[in-house]
């Protein structure tokens, strides 16, 4: 795509969120690429209103995510129940790495996955999932159980703070080599975590990334996903906002730092809202 401007992200706008945005320079040199703007806006308006009432409409068939969380089914094709899932894949380090399918079935989202045995979630099956404690419940286990994959724990269930893992040395060796799916794996939970009610766990593991990526110097290949997708999936503006604002604090050099509007703008919309 040749065009300088981008369209796709709202962040530091304030205006109603269902008017069409308002188009944006985007310098030539950014390295935050038009398709992952795109991707990231198409997620946050998918998750407009899926509370509402106006997605009660019969005969949407069955609820495949939410039989696969209430137990009644199993995935596919691995044929794994989701108790089996926590209970016996905890810390099978090479089949959460090898294993391409059961992302799907842990984390379903609106749209189709790799695995075509799994099943988009419908927005009435949203509607279900987000009234049904046990099986949000369930999820934050699926959540708990990938965090240790990449050697980080959950601290706090209420916050969703999170913290390196006693094993993060390991476990950040494997994150930062040539398994690029991994940063495609932790696009899609935090997309699953802002879809299915978790959306505050989003923003504390995006300034988890952040944080290690541009404070501490690790994980220098999932750099550019943190930037790309990772930020722009969180839901909630104000979060991202500052989320942004800390990645344009900590990234060096700074004037390389370019996100969706030109670099001077940006500074200037930085600026008028510390």
């Amino acid at each position: 795509m040749e065009s300088d401007e981008c369209e796709f992200d709202s962040t530091w706008d304030d205006e109603d969120e269902n008017k069409t945005p308002k188009k944006k320079v985007l310098q030539r040199r950014s390295h935050r690429k038009i398709n992952a703007a795109k991707d990231m806006q198409n997620f946050r308006h998918s998750c407009r209103n899926l509370d509402g009432d106006d997605h009660d409409k019969p005969g949407q068939g069955r609820f495949y995510n939410l039989e696969f969380y209430r137990g009644q089914i199993k995935s596919s094709p691995d044929d794994v129940h989701i108790d089996d899932f926590h209970q016996n894949w905890w810390a099978r380090y090479d089949s959460l790495q090898d294993v391409h399918t059961y992302t799907q079935w842990l984390f379903p989202l609106q749209t189709q996955g790799v695995n075509p045995s799994a099943h988009v979630l419908t927005k009435k099956e949203i509607k279900l999932f987000l009234r049904d404690k046990q099986v949000k419940s369930k999820l934050v286990k699926s959540y708990k159980l990938m965090l240790d994959f990449y050697g980080i724990r959950l601290v706090d269930e209420s916050t969703g703070e999170v913290a390196r893992a006693p094993n993060w040395e390991d476990r950040f060796r494997n994150l930062n080599s040539r398994y690029s799916n991994n940063n495609l794996r932790i696009t899609r939970i935090l997309k699953c975590l802002g879809t299915l009610g978790l959306k505050h766990y989003q923003a504390p593991l995006v300034k988890f990334f952040l944080h290690e990526i541009l404070v501490k110097g690790q994980l220098q290949n999932v750099k550019q996903s943190a930037l790309d997708y990772f930020m722009f999936a969180v839901l909630d503006k104000s979060e991202r906002r500052e989320l942004v604002k800390f990645a344009f604090k900590h990234f060096k050099p700074r004037e390389n730092f370019v996100w969706g509007l030109g670099l001077q703008r940006f500074v200037d919309v930085v600026d008028k809202n510390r």
